[in-house]
């Protein structure tokens, strides 16, 4: 249903990627084939209000667009179909908030026709909805109360965040002459970072063995599992994302802190 042209143009985008984030891009693609599949494929060619052009315009284009213009192409996209399937599933939002503070009450302005027990739709994050329930308080004025069990996701929303938890960092090969996970990578920093990482708490197993090329560190990466260890952990996860991305200013930056800190 997306189609064999937009199929390949994603997976262009993809590529461009830079290799740590691949999975991102990736992930975004299984957002827009859901997606896709809820909306219907005339999802594609419809603009917005005179504001946004059409999806495939924007694919075209390689340009992100607001309210998304921070994201890349793909992750943008994903946003776009992920909210208007919650749209189409649950009614426009009245409101938006964040769930940085979990505050529940009166978060929200309040529609001048509210009324007590009304459920607001609410929206906090691309795809993501819940509800804020009008109640009268003490003094007689009206307020509400977030609802955090209604919090729910568009399934485009969902497919997006589940495949990239299921699929991890990689390697994804991507049909590529030269495979870019296949290019050498600096021995002596890919050595040092090796190390550290076995020096605080990750397995001979979980590094692997001699790091030599991209696809080496990325694999380690998603097996060293960096995300649950100590803070410490992050100096190394820039550092070996500045190795295979080939930042060598970043790189040189991270080894010197992590030297630093030992």
């Amino acid at each position: 249903m997306l189609g064999a042209d937009r199929v390949e143009r994603c997976a262009e985008l993809a590529r461009g990627a830079p290799l740590t984030r691949r999975s991102a891009e990736l992930a975004s693609l299984a957002g827009l084939f859901v997606g896709t599949r809820e909306l219907g494929e005339q999802w594609w060619r419809q603009a917005r209000d005179g504001k946004r052009p059409a999806p495939d315009e924007v694919l075209r284009a390689a340009t992100a667009v607001d309210p998304w213009a921070d994201l890349t192409v793909l992750e943008m996209l994903a946003a776009w179909i992920a909210d208007d399937s919650a749209d189409e599933t649950w009614g426009r939002p009245s409101a938006v908030t964040d769930l940085n503070s979990w505050q529940a009450e009166d978060r929200i302005a309040l529609p001048a026709d509210a009324i007590p027990g009304q459920r607001i739709v609410v929206a906090f994050d691309a795809g993501g909805r819940l509800d804020a329930v009008v109640i009268r308080r003490p003094d007689e004025d009206l307020g509400s109360n977030l609802d955090f069990n209604s919090l729910r996701y568009s399934r485009p929303a969902e497919a997006q965040w589940s495949w990239g938890v299921a699929a991890g960092l990689g390697p994804h090969h991507l049909r590529e002459d030269p495979d870019p996970y296949t290019q050498p990578v600096d021995p002596a920093a890919a050595d040092a970072l090796r190390v550290w990482a076995l020096r605080h708490g990750a397995t001979a197993e979980q590094t692997g063995r001699e790091w030599r090329v991209k696809g080496d560190v990325v694999a380690a990466i998603e097996r060293v599992d960096w995300m649950w260890r100590s803070g410490e952990w992050f100096a190394w996860w820039r550092g070996v994302a500045a190795l295979v991305d080939g930042d060598p200013l970043q790189l040189a930056a991270r080894l010197e802190e992590i030297a630093a800190a030992s």
